[in-house]
């Protein structure tokens, strides 16, 4: 057997005309088709509101959204302007429902905090285009083969068509806009670069094209399936230059950055790359920033191939003045170090203080009484019952014998130096 044998797949095809009844059948929400998706819808809708990814992939499962798309790319394969017509309807339908489905969710949901899972949905990169085309590849070759296996399960959840309708309603609900757009953004993606995968394979795999009788009708139906197309394949292959060159600038960005915004004294707080726009945005902390050497980092734009991009530069104080809520709690938290740091240096202070006295008292008693060989002197707290006081407990440690007459004057020495008339002092010989 030939090593390509292996890849061909005419034993393997489905009769024409069982893959396009199939498909046709797929195309229509109505009954069972459309309860099945406004539950879909609800059960994603929950696995992004708990951040779930399996509860989402469970959605994906029982959705049938891959059945328009796919009517719309085998429509135009094959000349069907009636299978066309009928998967554009039934696209709109769906789509349309599904965001009245999640919007209503969303908007009674208690839990409205944008999670992990959500947020994956909010800005497409070249990774979506090519998941959606080669998922589209391997759904309609499955759907074209007797035998499917599991792919069609895998391809509704590789493609992920639901989770960006339900993010786009998240949105709508919370009037986060640029959620809603992204979100939908991504799912046009995914729809038209599945019905892509779909027109260029139904081709390839030669399915019956179909004529129409009379020839002005023929040519009227290539000129709108060829429209339909164009129409189709533009906005795809604008979507797939604009993901690409802002993916290409996140990278080259972020190279920048690494590599060149770097100052002696100074660390980066917070980055923002707007690759649509071409905004790079870096706040720094730490000390001023001369304009100067503002001036040569944005000199260095060149060299990445940035030279069309603005570099925004901002100040740690500029920060926070633009930023009034983070500067009030970093402002709190700033005066309570500051407090704290003085009240340690206070102590720091009066500790050394205390050890300064002790040695001088120590010398001044050495010089009256020689037998003294070392001196303890320490501040506490006497507590009773009723009263806590201030006391100093002092030990004297003595070399030979000193009478009782000579202690007391020693005690009474210590209380003059140190300036209390509590004291509490032990001899020991």
């Amino acid at each position: 057997m030939n090593f390509l044998d292996h890849f061909r797949l005419k034993e393997e095809k489905e009769d024409y005309l069982i893959v396009i009844s199939n498909i046709d059948k797929g195309v229509v929400f109505r009954g069972t088709n459309l309860w099945v998706l406004v539950f879909a819808i609800f059960i994603a809708s929950l696995g992004l509101n708990v951040n779930s990814p399996a509860v989402i992939i469970g959605a994906m499962l029982v959705s049938p959204l891959m059945g328009p798309i796919m009517g719309m790319g085998l429509g135009m394969a094959i000349n069907d302007l009636e299978l066309i017509r009928k998967a554009i309807k039934n696209y709109v339908l769906a789509a349309g429902i599904s965001l009245v489905t999640s919007t209503l969710y969303f908007s009674i949901s208690p839990l409205n905090q944008a999670h992990s899972e959500l947020l994956a949905r909010t800005s497409p990169n070249i990774y979506d285009v090519l998941i959606a085309l080669f998922g589209g590849f391997a759904g309609i070759l499955a759907t074209s083969s007797r035998l499917k296996g599991n792919a069609i399960p895998g391809v509704a959840i590789a493609t992920a068509l639901m989770p960006p309708l339900c993010t786009a309603g998240y949105g709508l609900a919370t009037l986060n806009f640029s959620f809603f757009f992204g979100a939908f953004y991504l799912f046009l993606i995914n729809s038209v670069f599945i019905a892509l995968a779909t027109l260029i394979t139904t081709r390839l795999l030669k399915f019956p094209y179909k004529h129409l009788l009379q020839a002005k009708d023929e040519v009227k139906s290539k000129r709108i399936v060829w429209g339909i197309v164009i129409i189709t394949l533009l906005p795809s292959l604008y979507f797939g230059y604009d993901i690409v060159q802002q993916n290409k600038f996140q990278q080259i960005a972020g190279s920048f950055i690494e590599n060149e915004a770097v100052f002696p004294n100074d660390y980066l707080l917070k980055k923002n790359i707007d690759a649509r726009k071409r905004i790079i945005t870096l706040t720094y902390g730490g000390q001023f920033i001369d304009e100067k050497e503002i001036i040569s980092l944005k000199a260095k734009l060149k060299k990445y191939d940035l030279e069309d991009a603005t570099l925004e530069v901002q100040q740690g104080f500029a920060y926070l003045r633009d930023n009034n809520d983070e500067s009030d709690r970093i402002s709190i938290a700033m005066n309570e170090k500051e407090k704290l740091l003085q009240t340690l240096q206070a102590r720091l202070d009066s500790n050394d203080k205390k050890e300064e006295l002790s040695r001088q008292v120590f010398r001044e008693l050495k010089a009256q009484y020689p037998a003294a060989q070392s001196l303890i002197l320490q501040q506490g707290q006497s507590v009773s019952d009723s009263t806590l006081s201030r006391v100093w407990f002092g030990s004297v440690k003595l070399k030979g014998r000193i009478d009782k007459q000579g202690r007391q004057r020693i005690k009474e020495w210590l209380k003059v130096r140190i300036g209390s008339t509590e004291l509490k002092l032990f001899f020991e010989e």
